[in-house]
This record gives C-alpha cells, sequence and structure tokens, in this order.
C-alpha cells in the first residue's frame, strides 16, 4: 500500500516543523507548499537529506504549485501571519481571513476528500472560515487548539507537581483564546483529579498562565510565535485519524447542541477517527464551566460574523 498524503500549506516554522515530525515518525509523505518560491523546496531536500541518518522512509517534496497536492489525504493549514507581542490572536482576523479562504479554495479544488485541520490564527473563526469556504461537511473541517491548550495545561501541572509530564491528562474547553476554559476536574495526575491535590488559589495561577501560553512564548521570542507544542499537537491529530484509533482529543469542531451550543466551532473534546470526527464527548462540567464555556463560544460567534463569507 502506498503511503497516506497529506498537504501541509505554510514552510514557516509550524509548517515545516509539523512536517518534519510527520516524515520523522513515518506518518505519511508530505507536500510542504508555500508562495514562497524555494522555501518549501528548501525545506523538503533538507529534510529528505536526513533520512539516512533518522530512518524514515517517508517523502517529503516542496513546492509552490497546488497541483501538486492533489488527492490528498489530510490538509494541514499553518499559513498566515504570526502574532507579535501586544498582538491577541482576534488581531489577526482580517488578514488571516484573505490568506485562509484563498488556501481552501484552492485544496479543496484539488483535494475534494481530504479532512482538513486548521492551526492558523485566530483558530476558531478561520476554522468555521474553511469549513464555509470548502463546502465540506464538518466532520472533514476541524482545527488544532485543544490539543496545544491541553497540553500547555499538562505541562504546567507536571512542572508544579514535580512529575513526568506524560503521567497528566489534561482537558482545556473553549475557543483557543484568552477565553479558554481549563477543566481541573478533569485533569488528572496519575488517573487522580489535581482537584484537592493543587491548592486552588495555585489551580487559578496555572488556569491563567495557561490561558497566556501562548501570549508568553510571544513576548520571549518577540518576533514569531510557537511551534514544536503546536506542531507535536497537530501530528497526534494526524496520528488518530489514519490509524482510525478513535481517539478524544480536544479540539475544535462544529457543535450542533452539545454542552448546550449550536452553530459554531468550539473546542471540546471529539473522538477522531478516518473520517474525521466521529462524535463530541461531553463531560460533565460546573456551573461555572458552562457559563465560561458558553461565554467563549459567543465570543467565536461574534467575530465569524465579522466575515464577509457566504452563509
Amino acid at each position: 500500500m502506498s503511503n497516506p498524503k497529506i498537504t501541509v500549506v505554510g514552510a514557516g516554522f509550524v509548517g515545516a516543523t509539523t512536517a518534519q515530525r510527520i516524515v520523522e515518525k513515518d506518518i505519511a509523505d508530505v507536500v510542504l507548499i508555500d508562495i514562497v518560491e524555494g522555501l518549501p523546496q528548501g525545506k523538503a531536500l533538507d529534510m529528505m537529506e536526513s533520512a539516512p541518518i533518522e530512518g524514515f522512509r517517508s517523502r517529503i517534496v516542496g513546492t509552490n504549485d497546488y497541483a501538486d497536492t492533489k488527492n490528498s489525504d489530510i490538509i494541514i493549514i499553518t499559513a498566515g501571519l504570526a502574532r507579535k507581542p501586544g498582538m491577541s490572536r482576534d488581531d489577526l482576523l482580517a488578514k488571516n481571513a484573505d490568506i485562509i479562504s484563498g488556501i481552501v479554495r484552492a485544496c479543496a479544488k484539488e483535494s475534494p476528500d481530504a479532512i482538513i485541520i486548521v492551526v492558523t490564527n485566530p483558530l476558531d473563526v478561520m476554522t468555521y472560515l474553511a469549513w464555509k469556504t470548502s463546502g465540506f461537511k464538518p466532520n472533514r473541517v476541524f482545527g488544532m487548539a485543544g490539543a496545544l491548550d491541553s497540553a500547555r495545561y499538562g505541562y504546567f501541572v507536571a512542572d508544579e507537581m514535580k512529575c513526568a509530564p506524560g503521567e497528566v491528562d489534561a482537558v482545556v474547553l473553549g475557543g483557543h483564546g484568552d477565553q479558554m476554559v481549563p477543566v481541573p476536574k478533569h485533569t488528572t495526575v496519575k488517573g487522580k483529579s489535581i482537584v484537592g491535590m493543587i491548592d486552588p488559589k495555585r489551580i487559578e495561577e496555572i488556569n491563567q498562565r495557561t490561558r497566556d501560553g501562548g501570549a508568553e512564548i510571544v513576548k520571549h521570542l518577540k518576533t514569531g510565535s510557537a511551534f514544536y507544542a503546536p506542531s507535536s499537537s497537530v501530528v497526534r491529530m494526524v496520528r488518530a485519524i489514519l490509524q482510525d484509533s478513535g481517539e478524544v482529543i480536544p479540539c475544535c469542531v462544529y457543535l450542533t447542541g452539545q454542552y448546550g451550543i449550536k452553530d459554531v466551532y468550539c473546542g471540546v473534546p471529539a473522538r477522531l477517527g478516518r473520517n474525521g470526527v466521529r462524535d463530541v464527548v461531553e463531560i460533565e462540567l460546573t456551573e461555572e464551566e458552562k457559563t465560561e464555556l458558553t461565554a467563549s463560544a459567543e465570543h467565536v460567534r461574534e467575530n465569524c460574523a465579522k466575515l464577509k463569507v457566504p452563509v
């Protein structure tokens, strides 16, 4: 059997690192595409020259032509402007909307049966835009956010508890922004909730650091934003899809009444498989968490209303 084919749109830090992780793990063959001539070709060649050392068999090619992405199984969209210090994810809305809509039209034309995973910020709004532009069913268009936010939360909890990060199973819901909703009750260390293990005041401090996780990295970098953890997060989703594993991963999906929220993209636990989102997993929330999740979803809805897209 031939390898699955994955297109990564955008050869910047997030896109290139995502492509590197995919081929080094031998998950699929990759097409790395960018508008900058020579950039994806050079990075793809550099990665392939590491194959004799790393031992992977998957192939990556760089291109500026969407014809080379034809019949992709998964399309990962990382292209767009990154945040600078002082910018919110929402500040990128107008500038990245034009970029994403053009990319989606080109990709959907070449790969009408593909699954689209959006990474570009503001993520929830760009995922909605990708869905509307593609004309695909919503189970085949979703965003990488909850996986990243939960990973950040998990690392901060592990650091607090002085345990291995792999021993933490963290859950963060809501939009990928300042109104995301960390869920301490369902965040566990070796299967036990952190509620009662960590002082409530300290939990809230960790929650806030999670909300500010991306901005903290942007502040350090000064130019550009996070890319190591985002690429790991999207590759986790890709593996669940290609392996048809049914793994439950928090991600940005279209809600049709789950959690009392309807007709908007928002971050919740979702079961992923070969056809994309199998179903949304509903977990028990406190009344405060329900209120916060609803408010987060409404913020996404308000920003989606600013887009000029067909409805």
